[in-house]
């Protein structure tokens, strides 16, 4: 047994690689060997893994397997000693009944490079079978009167081996009546005939007992025999005749069993009983044996089986008929049958990917497969197609196989998996379809980097902030899955103010949540720009980027700074000259500070808190103006409150103001408005009854008003009024923030809201918490020198009714301004409108 390796090119496009996805010109190699039938289970056929260049140990690592080819398995791999061998007994007559060849085929898949190899078996013919007759005993019956040389046709010989083992002579037993002759057929076979050499004598011998002995050309040679009686009849001169010398029929496979094919007839022109004729398959071979039927009597033929054409698509019979005398006729009888549509195709999968990277190129192979119908012409063609729009197609490739290909790059965040329905269609009519489902998922690259929810995000805190306190949270989304889609949060290396930015705040790695590690003090530091990054664990690992603004907020921790007039080091008060003839107006000194913290937090106010002669000086916008005639000491000391209008715990609001709101405002201003004109009428009236009490006041003094209320200064009484007005300032010069006024009437510079309790001076540069308003307040001192006499004209005459009564009506404008004033504030106050 000598195997032979044969090498054709044949042209295709197989595609290698599930990655690569490249497709080449293979080339497809055709092994062959030849056995002989009747081996034992496990014969060596021949050693594949020579032909296939491979060690015997690699086929197992290569995935080298045999690829099925119909229903029987009749081949398989020895992995051990690297040959093929038969899986059970080869038996050729079953096989290829009739064939000169028999030649058996199967493929051999090589998985890892997704290559075929068509192996082809040849099975050789041995002896093993002998000649037989279907009919070991003939009785043949030839009339008396029979002429010699007369010829008796006898049965046929069956031998289903081919070649020298088949059929080769007859051979007749030793007789003084009867020869042989054997007649070769069109198609070689071998037909014996029974001559009569001398006649009959029915008195004589009444019967014949001969052997007929059938012989093959095998080694050693086989035989077979049948026994013939002849019976000698009476005289009967004419045999039956066919009237076709041969009947054909085209029937269907589906034909259904009983059905009648075709009828044959044979006619004897005898009379009697010498005319009676009987049929007989004379040549019928074992299949055809048990799938049709012959009516002895009638001639009709019939199915007494199912018919298969991928199993038998034609047969070949013949038929005898023969009267009562023993004279025969024969013809014969062609059968062919029909293929139908009754078989759908079959779908086998060589090759299979459960998965494909979504990063895999265009062609990347999914799945091999054989494709396959047993039906012929029409019937057995097929179509391959994949039902629904899928993102793959399949490329016709070696024989019946097709490769299931990506026709596009896949994309695992939109389509995490398929179902893949590959429906094999024949041309038949009706078309026979068969589905195959693949189930494909993609798995997950890291081609996704994280994504912030927010283009950027923005955080406010506090000042003197705890430390660890958390600010924020930032959060990205990764649509990839598993480790991929695991975030890592990190802050950007930064200095801010020539510190690390590591050293003002932190940030949690897994949840994005941003704690401070030091406290904020908004003087020093107002906003802090944080770049934090998004990355994910992937390999390569991807980033993201996204800007974040930390904005301190202000709290009213800086009491307010006096920077005029300066204090002394010395810890004496401050000294201002003032001439003793300054006139009623004239500004004595000035008090300027700022505050270092914002906003309202900033907003300062100032107030004349005490002084060693209450009337003598007024304070106005933040300075000292001489409000009484000549002081009558030389000097006056003052003390000046500057308190600030922030909350230790600032609170800031935002208020989006709507339309209801602004009519509101406008509603009250108008109502304000009104209330001010009643106020002012009302205060005129008052004014003119005033001023005609002091007119007729004796001597020009003052009456009408507690005593208490009025300073006397060299004979001259006065009504003596302060004011409180509030500025703010701030150590940015660009930024200072107006606050609406609040008047504080007094009949002295002492405050009236401290009754009876006076607050003790306070030294220079003092802060203190005023007990009304908690804001921080700065006090400062100063001293008043008065230069020039006491008895200045000047000063005197500046005091007329006209002034005092001035004085009467300011007092009521400034009532109804502080009431429209405060209205308004505390209106917007409680509405939530911002005043910042």
């Amino acid at each position: 047994m000598i195997p032979e390796r044969l090498h054709r090119d044949c042209k295709g496009l197989v595609l290698l690689g599930i990655l690569l996805g490249i497709l080449w010109e293979t080339r497809c190699t055709q092994i062959r060997y030849s056995v002989p039938e009747e081996l034992e289970k496990g014969s060596r056929v021949g050693d594949i893994s020579k032909h296939l260049g491979l060690e015997p140990r690699e086929l197992a690592e290569r995935g080298v397997r045999i690829v099925p080819r119909g229903r029987t398995q009749l081949f398989a791999l020895n992995l051990r000693s690297g040959s093929l061998v038969t899986a059970g007994r080869i038996d050729r007559e079953e096989l290829c009944m009739g064939a000169i060849k028999c030649q058996l085929n199967l493929d051999i898949l090589i998985e890892d490079k997704v290559k075929i190899y068509e192996v082809e078996v040849e099975v050789r013919d041995i002896n093993d079978n002998a000649p037989y007759f279907r009919e070991s005993e003939l009785e043949i019956k030839i009339s008396e009167n029979a002429a010699t040389e007369m010829r008796f046709p006898l049965p046929h010989a069956w031998d289903p081996d081919i070649g020298k083992n088949s059929l080769q002579s007859y051979e007749l037993s030793p007789n003084t009546h009867f020869s042989l002759i054997v007649q070769n057929g069109a198609d070689g076979s071998k037909y014996p005939e029974l001559v009569l050499e001398r006649t009959l004598d029915r008195e004589e011998k009444a019967a014949h007992h001969l052997v007929l002995t059938a012989s093959d050309g095998g080694d050693p040679v086989r035989t077979g025999t049948a026994r013939i009686r002849v019976m000698v009849l009476d005289a009967n001169d004419n045999a039956p005749a066919f009237a076709q010398p041969e009947y054909r029929a085209s029937v269907p496979e589906n034909l259904a069993v009983g059905t009648q094919l075709l009828v044959v007839n044979a006619t004897d022109p005898d009379e009697g009983v010498n005319a009676e004729v009987r049929y007989s398959f004379r040549y019928v071979d074992d299949k055809a044996a048990q799938v049709f039927k012959l009516d002895c009597n009638s001639g009709t033929i019939s199915t007494i089986g199912e018919l298969d054409h991928e199993e038998s698509g034609f047969y070949q019979m013949e038929v005898q008929a023969m009267d009562n005398a023993g004279y025969s006729a024969r013809t014969k009888v062609l059968i062919t049958v029909l293929d139908v549509n009754d078989n759908a195709p079959e779908v086998v999968l060589t090759s299979l990917a459960s998965s494909v990277p979504e990063n895999s190129p265009r062609g990347t192979l999914i799945a091999l497969l054989n494709v396959n119908d047993q039906d012929s012409e029409e019937n057995g063609q097929v179509i391959c197609f994949i039902q629904g729009n899928l993102p793959f197609k399949l490329e016709k490739s070696y024989g019946n196989y097709y490769s299931l290909v990506t026709d596009i790059v896949l994309d695992r965040e939109q389509v995490p998996s398929y179902n893949i329905t590959v429906t094999a269609t024949d041309r038949g009519t009706p078309p026979l379809s068969t589905e195959t489902h693949i189930s494909l998922n993609v798995a997950d690259t890291n081609d996704n980097p994280p994504v912030f929810l927010q283009a950027s995000y923005s955080a406010y805190t506090p000042e003197n902030n705890p430390r660890g306190a958390s600010l924020v949270s930032v959060t990205a989304h990764d649509p990839d899955c598993e480790e991929n889609a695991q975030i890592t949060y990190s802050l950007a290396e930064d200095t801010v103010q020539g510190a690390p930015l590591s050293s003002y705040v932190s940030i949690n790695s897994d949840s994005g949540v941003l704690y401070a590690l030091s406290s904020f003090d908004y003087e020093q530091l107002r906003d802090l720009q944080v770049k934090v990054m998004a990355r994910d664990n992937g390999h390569p690992p991807l980033s993201s980027n996204v800007s974040l603004s930390l904005f301190v907020l202000d709290q009213n921790d800086n009491a307010p700074e006096i920077l005029y007039p300066a204090v002394p080091t010395d810890g004496s008060t401050g000294v201002e000259l003032a001439p003793r003839s300054a006139e009623p107006g004239y500004l004595v000194t000035k008090v300027v500070a700022v505050d270092r913290d914002s906003g309202q937090n900033a907003w300062l106010s100032y107030r004349l808190l005490k002084a060693s002669e209450p009337g003598a000086l007024a304070w106005l916008h933040g300075g000292a103006q001489r409000a009484m005639p000549l002081l009558e000491s030389a000097s006056s000391r003052v003390v000046v409150a500057v308190p600030g209008h922030g909350s230790p715990l600032s609170r800031h609001r935002h208020v989006t103001g709507g339309r209801g709101q602004l009519y509101l405002v406008v509603a009250v201003a108008a109502v304000l408005r009104l209330l001010a004109f009643v106020i002012v009428l009302l205060a005129l009236r008052l004014w003119r009854w005033h001023k005609s009490r002091l007119l007729q006041a004796s001597g020009g003094s003052l009456t009408g008003a507690p005593a208490s209320h009025f300073v006397g200064v060299d004979g001259v009484q006065a009504f003596l009024q302060t004011y409180s007005h509030e500025v703010s300032l701030t150590s940015d010069s660009r930024k200072s923030h107006p606050i609406l006024p609040q008047p504080n009437y007094a009949d002295t510079l002492v405050s009236q809201e401290s009754g009876g309790k006076s607050e003790p001076l306070l030294l220079s540069g003092d802060s203190v918490f005023s007990k009304d308003s908690r804001a921080l307040i700065q006090v400062t001192h100063c001293s008043l020198k008065i230069l020039g006499s006491s008895n200045s004209p000047a000063f005197a005459s500046s005091v007329t009714g006209t002034t005092v009564a001035s004085h009467s009506l300011s007092i009521y404008l400034s009532i109804y301004l502080s009431i429209y004033h405060l209205s308004i504030y505390y209106f917007l106050v409680e509405t939530g409108v911002s005043l910042c």
